[in-house]
């Protein structure tokens, strides 16, 4: 006799005390899923407090979602954003509970896990809006065969806790006269997917990132490496990134609640960081600055990213802007890897430019150049020339001390 079956149903019930938080955050609850599974979907209910979800199969991860739904549907042709389609194997998964906040009278909580073994029809995706205008882009020197491509390297779709699909955040980065975008969604790694074609229709480059992120600090791994597993040590995040060809960067390491204070020893620390961050809305604030000089002794090599993640926030995409110096949108990474970046408030913001042996300031005349040693310089001119000392992180300032650029 042959059993037949439609559906299966899991639900698990109870209380997370602030204690169960501080043994250990993340917790997983178990569900088996038969052969011939078409659909797996869960479902999270829980009164205060704020408790993050996410899914791992018998194959590895499966997706992410943190606090930003309370529901996914992974099945073979489709997944709920942040979750990664394909077939579900059979065998014992687990729902992913990260228990962000849990207040002193706990949380209760309720999961159903239904099983489905007949398709679950695909929720409508929105048409790609059209291929936007873009402004001209910005002329600044370079040497031959390279030039400035200006960016962003932080950002977030619907698949994490953005408002925006992979297709419309594309076509405003390309509005914006951005050449490149970094899309960074936390945990996970399902918008790589929709990358190509999104850049291909806003004409814009689209760089495969993730936010790996915890409630201690978060850092950016730029590159297709695959997913990053949060639950790690810090250096293990770095390591593999490195070895699959990716970059890492501590974000917004002064931002909060979630400023960097994860343990990560000193010959694993990446050069990279975000010093110049959306949270950083008073640039005459110095700590940035001086926090990298206590990361890396040697010098860091600094980004800027927006954390773009809503029209309706104040965060505007590009700003601040990070500039690359490549042969073409291809070579940001590399470009990355080599150092060669700036930093601006904006596209059209003033900038500091490290061309070869020299430093330029475009746009800037009236600010002041502050060298790694301190030594300042009046700038006198829209586009002037300056000799650069050698390694160290440059910046231009306002005579009000407001920082206007930065390079490496």
């Amino acid at each position: 006799m042959i059993e037949r079956w439609e559906t299966w149903m899991v639900v698990h019930r109870g209380r997370w005390s602030l204690e169960d938080r501080l043994e250990r955050g993340l917790r997983e609850l178990p569900f088996d899923v038969p052969a011939g599974t078409a659909s797996v979907t869960v479902e999270l209910s829980f009164d205060g407090g704020v408790i993050d979800l996410g899914c791992h199969g018998p194959g590895g991860f499966r997706g992410w979602s943190g606090g930003a739904r309370r529901a996914y549907t992974v099945a073979a042709d489709w997944a709920t954003p942040g979750y990664l389609p394909g077939e579900p194997e059979p065998g014992t998964w687990h729902v992913w509970l990260g228990l962000h906040r849990v207040p002193p009278g706990g949380v209760p909580y309720e999961v159903t896990v239904t099983t489905s073994a007949s398709p679950v029809p695909r929720p409508d995706v929105p048409p790609p809006p059209p291929r936007p205008d873009r402004p001209p882009r910005r002329d600044l020197p370079a040497p031959a065969g390279l030039r400035w491509l200006a960016g962003d390297l932080h950002s977030h779709t619907v698949h994490s806790d953005g408002t925006l699909t992979v297709h419309e955040l594309a076509c405003l980065a390309a509005s914006q006269g951005l050449d490149f975008l970094a899309v960074t969604d936390h945990n996970t790694v399902s918008h790589h997917a929709e990358l190509p074609a999104a850049a291909a229709h806003a004409g814009v480059a689209l760089v495969p990132g993730q936010e790996v992120t915890t409630d201690l600090g978060h850092a950016n791994v730029f590159g297709d490496t695959g997913w990053v597993d949060f639950r790690r040590p810090s250096a293990d995040w770095a390591a593999f990134a490195a070895a699959r060809g990716g970059l890492m960067s501590i974000n917004h390491p002064l931002s909060g609640d979630c400023a960097w204070r994860r343990p990560l020893p000193a010959a694993a620390r990446p050069r990279f960081v975000e010093i110049w961050h959306s949270s950083w809305w008073d640039r005459r604030w110095g700590a940035p600055l001086a926090w990298t000089d206590l990361w890396l002794p040697c010098g860091a090599v600094p980004l800027g990213g927006s954390d773009f993640h809503d029209p309706a926030q104040h965060k505007t995409l590009g700003e601040p802007t990070t500039w690359v110096l490549a042969e073409d949108e291809d070579g940001v990474l590399d470009a990355l890897a080599a150092g060669r970046t700036s930093v601006s408030a904006g596209r059209d913001a003033p900038v500091l430019l490290r061309v070869e042996d020299d430093l330029i300031a475009d746009g800037a005349d009236g600010a002041v150049l502050v060298r790694p040693d301190g030594r300042r310089a009046a700038v006198r001119g829209d586009r002037v020339r300056f000799p650069a000392d050698g390694p160290g992180m440059y910046r231009l300032e306002s005579h009000e001390n407001e920082v206007l650029a930065l390079c490496g």
